[in-house]
């Protein structure tokens, strides 16, 4: 019989103060378990995951690792931010290490958690220097799996659209993710707001100041989150979203455990999550007593599932036991901590019990086998697979934007965005609530001239310079081709567009923010001059216009 932990409440009801304080931990390793002696086995990880999942896995492989190979074994984690800061640490040691000659890597195994992308960027030769000089080299390293293990253990490899691992070999998904709404019912009751069902909820203009974003240059899966809006609903219409949803943020944070906690404390109202935070979350309200307070939603058909990796590190120091933490990872015991109730073990060495020792973790795990032998034990009725579905006519090119883009229009300039927002919501011919069966408000929905005029120049993305003169349109396929084949991927260095020695992507960002601003500008100004009712005419087009 299985037993719950009078741990897994309390575990639950210090979230918000235990990740609190991680926050602001300085980037150190933290042991996940003791060490017993410098002999024990180990494997050094880089994780974005928080410390219950850290606590979770480091128990579990120790046990593991005790029982399959007759010695314990320990994880030393390292945990400097989110997946994004993880890559961006990971490229800098090895630009560093081929400078200097060195081969990549060696201080570390393993980086464990984050979304595919990511990984996809981690795995990617890296070079310095041209002709004679160059010197190339992988962050990331191929296990010595077969690749008839891998077919065996994962099944199809495919979820939705996307690889659950890589087809060439360098990371594999160990749980997978989704992404949602988290939503404090109590403070939607009193702002008079229903509870949301799709992402264009969150552009509500009553949740003017009750939404917690995260800066998706700072957390890959947030990124993730925003380019499932862009995929499933189109560019135009995601966009409109996001720069609502940004335009009624009362924070933009930037680790993506944030949104959980301010909307649970009830400093904001709602915001989008990956969905082992929001669930996790609102089941801590629950035990704490509250059952109704938070709520969790996957935005039906407008979501994506995404996997959520391990991969092995160039010139690991403890190779050996980083692929052997892999393979358990793929176990039963593994996948069992994802979606398992916590339950109390007499001897974590000695007792073979699936499940996590306290902490439940409220993940999807990645195997379609596990998922159909043991789905009636999970804590959550959730089917990956049948939640995936391929986006059509998917665009490529659109995460590319999303960071640079969503800085120019909201993080770099947050007050701007907020005034013209004001400015457009307080105009006396904005709908109310009541006037319209939808919550997202264009200049399509209205009649009045002046307001048609400043919802267009708040949507207007300004033209991109390209070279001889011309101009690119953010807002076309081929437009957003070029403009990140020449601006971000180097095609148009030596043209002029950026001062020598300028991060183009950094350029790019301040030039798309001075159209942005100049908009946002125009569109204060005309909701306090009666006589301004052509704003559309100035504002800086999204076709017409070189940036200065």
């Amino acid at each position: 019989m299985r037993h719950r932990s009078s741990l897994v409440s309390l575990g639950r009801f210090v979230l918000p103060s235990l990740l609190i304080v991680l926050a602001a931990l300085p980037v150190v390793l933290s042991r996940g378990i003791e060490r017993s002696d410098d002999a024990t086995k180990r494997a050094i990880i880089y994780t974005p995951h928080n410390e219950q999942i850290r606590a979770e896995f480091a128990h579990g492989f120790r046990a593991w690792h005790q029982r399959t190979y007759g010695e314990p074994a320990e994880l030393v984690w390292n945990t400097p931010g989110g997946t994004s800061e993880i890559r961006r640490i990971l490229e800098a040691n090895a630009e560093s290490a081929l400078r200097e000659g060195r081969p990549i890597g060696g201080n570390a195994d393993l980086v464990f958690g984050g979304g595919s992308y990511e990984f996809g960027q981690l795995k990617r030769e890296i070079s310095i220097g041209e002709g004679d000089a160059k010197r190339s080299g992988r962050i990331l390293e191929k296990p010595s799996f077969d690749a008839a293990w891998l077919a065996k253990t994962y099944g199809e490899n495919l979820v939705g659209d996307q690889p659950i691992y890589d087809p060439e070999g360098y990371w594999f998904g160990a749980a997978l993710s989704g992404f949602g709404i988290v939503y404090n019912r109590d403070l939607l009751t009193r702002l008079g707001v229903p509870e949301p069902r799709e992402w264009a909820d969150l552009a509500d203009a009553r949740l003017a100041g009750a939404v917690t974003l995260v800066n998706p240059a700072q957390s890959g899966s947030v990124t993730t989150a925003l380019e499932a809006i862009l995929q499933r609903l189109g560019w135009d219409q995601g966009w409109k979203i996001i720069r609502r949803m940004a335009a009624n943020a009362r924070s933009v944070a930037s680790s993506a455990p944030k949104v959980p906690l301010d909307v649970s404390a009830g400093e904001s109202a709602a915001g989008p999550c990956i969905d082992f935070y929001g669930r996790y979350q609102a089941q801590a309200i629950r035990d704490a007593g509250d059952a109704d307070r938070l709520g969790y939603i996957d935005p039906v058909g407008q979501t994506v599932i995404d996997p959520d990796p391990v991969a092995l590190l160039s010139n690991a120091p403890n190779r050996e036991t980083a692929e052997r933490f892999i393979r358990f990872v793929l176990t039963d015991e593994g996948q069992a901590l994802w979606q398992y109730r916590a339950n109390v073990r007499e001897s974590v060495v000695d007792v073979i019990d699936l499940g996590p020792e306290q902490f439940e973790l409220r993940r999807m795990p990645v195997l379609r086998s596990f998922i159909a032998a043991h789905h009636d034990e999970f804590i959550d009725d959730v089917d990956p697979f049948a939640l995936a579905s391929a986006v059509v006519n998917p665009d490529k090119n659109a995460r590319a934007f999303i960071a640079p883009l969503f800085s120019a229009m909201c993080a770099d300039r947050r007050d701007e965005l907020a005034d013209a927002w004001r400015a457009i919501r307080t105009h006396p011919h904005y709908p109310r609530a009541d006037e319209l069966s939808k919550v997202l408000i264009t200049a399509d929905d209205v009649s009045d001239p002046q307001l048609k005029s400043m919802l267009v120049a708040f949507d207007a993305f300004p033209a991109v310079a390209a070279p001889n003169g011309a101009t690119l349109d953010l807002n076309t396929r081929e437009g957003r081709a070029a403009i990140r084949d020449g601006w971000l991927k180097g095609k148009f260095n030596g043209a002029g567009l950026w001062p020598d020695g300028a991060s183009a992507s950094d350029e790019l960002r301040r030039q798309i923010g001075a159209g942005i601003d100049e908009n946002y500008a125009r569109i204060v100004r005309a909701a306090s001059d009666a006589n301004t009712d052509a704003v559309v005419t100035e504002a800086t087009s999204n076709t017409s216009e070189r940036l200065p």
